[in-house]
């Protein structure tokens, strides 16, 4: 099995709701995001699947969310904004543009030290 991946950064506010903490006031991260492609065979010109092509899909979805207020976004505007659910929803978008190749993860970054990770 191949894997390849990217990372890309972005910047939004969130509240998490019904916690109680300092997290359930609004504030704001510098996100970093890496999404894993995986697949059993590489293609003609040796790749499984082309850089330029995930990084791009990655920075698409980020758009939606940069400099935002995740809370006001669908689908954050029902769906607590917590890293977990945010990783999910860069896995259903990128996957959804996937023609060929499985996203194997989502990592998402709130700080350099706290991340969570999505998996289908």
């Amino acid at each position: 099995m191949f894997e390849v991946f990217v990372e890309h950064t972005f910047a939004a506010g969130h509240a998490l709701r019904n916690y109680k903490g300092k997290c359930e006031n609004v504030h704001g991260h510098n996100y970093r995001v890496q999404v894993g492609v995986e697949g059993p065979r590489l293609d003609a010109n040796g790749l499984l699947y082309d850089f330029a092509e995930l990084k791009k899909r990655v920075r698409a979805t980020s758009e939606y969310l940069d400099h935002q207020f995740i809370n006001d976004l669908k689908p954050f505007d029902e769906l607590n904004p917590s890293a977990e659910n945010i990783a999910k929803y860069f896995y259903e978008e990128i996957q959804r543009e996937l023609s060929d190749g499985r996203v194997a993860f989502v990592r998402v970054w709130e700080t350099d030290t706290s991340c969570a990770v999505y998996r289908p």
